[in-house]
């Protein structure tokens, strides 16, 4: 039977990956690039960066494949999921049938297969018999407190990790990721905001402090990055002061 490999590979430094990872990486025969848009090609390039630095079989090889976009304007967000993953699983079945039987391929996926990320999810669409091994990588949240200097939780207390489109009461510790509509302005503005964007990258930027101070300082860098590099992918943790 076909093995799919699911890899995560940290958040943008090569770094970040594991051991573990790196064996995964070998293991494969064939590597699966994608291909999000000239706006996101450094993306892909980091992708090949590692492959680079850290494949040494001799066989390997890479195939690379375009990503369709989610349709934002689609008014139930989950029924546009739904489409958007039903696309990629197409495209997945057409990846898993170049993979040679009894052999292995694999997906490098930003940060950790288990977070936000719907490899796994795509993957459990296919009509293609296969099965799959998931290497655990670093993720931003990780990324993010190791960039601060901080630790996530505080004694005894528990931390939750929601989306920006789903913010609503800030608990102790709430970390937010894939914020687009910039959930935070609507927070109190004296919880503790510890901000990251680009996170372990060269390009990392980090921004503290008491929400109400720090908040505009946020948004007009977000603003100036996006417009720089295209995209962004920040995450941030919300705290309530002690």
């Amino acid at each position: 039977m076909k093995t799919v490999l699911v890899i995560g590979i940290g958040t943008g430094s090569p770094e970040h990956l594991t051991l573990a990872a790196i064996a995964a990486l070998n293991r494969a025969e064939i590597l699966f690039i994608p291909d999000k848009g000239a706006a996101k090609a450094d993306l892909a390039g980091l992708r090949r960066t590692i492959i680079e630095r850290f494949v040494t079989r001799p066989d390997s090889r890479q195939a690379g494949y375009a990503v369709p976009r989610r349709n934002a304007d689609q008014p139930d967000y989950g029924q546009g999921v739904d489409d958007w993953h039903a696309a990629l699983a197409d495209i997945y079945e057409g990846l898993v049938a170049q993979i040679p039987e009894n052999s292995t391929g694999g997906f490098l996926v930003w940060g950790d297969p288990g977070l936000y990320d719907s490899t796994l999810r795509i993957l459990e669409r296919l009509k293609t018999p296969h099965r799959v091994e998931v290497v655990p990588g670093i993720t931003a949240i990780q990324a993010l407190t190791a960039a601060h200097g901080i630790p996530l939780n505080r004694i005894g207390e528990p931390v939750v990790i929601t989306t920006g489109r789903r913010l609503g009461t800030v608990h102790e510790d709430t970390v937010v990721m894939l914020d687009g509509q910039l959930a935070f302005l609507q927070a109190d503005p004296d919880l503790e905001i510890f901000w990251g964007a680009y996170l372990g990258s060269p390009d990392q930027i980090l921004i503290a402090g008491r929400l109400g101070d720090v908040t505009e300082d946020i948004v007009a860098t977000r603003q100036t990055a996006r417009a720089r590099h295209g995209w962004i992918m920040d995450t941030y943790l919300l705290r309530k002061p002690a």
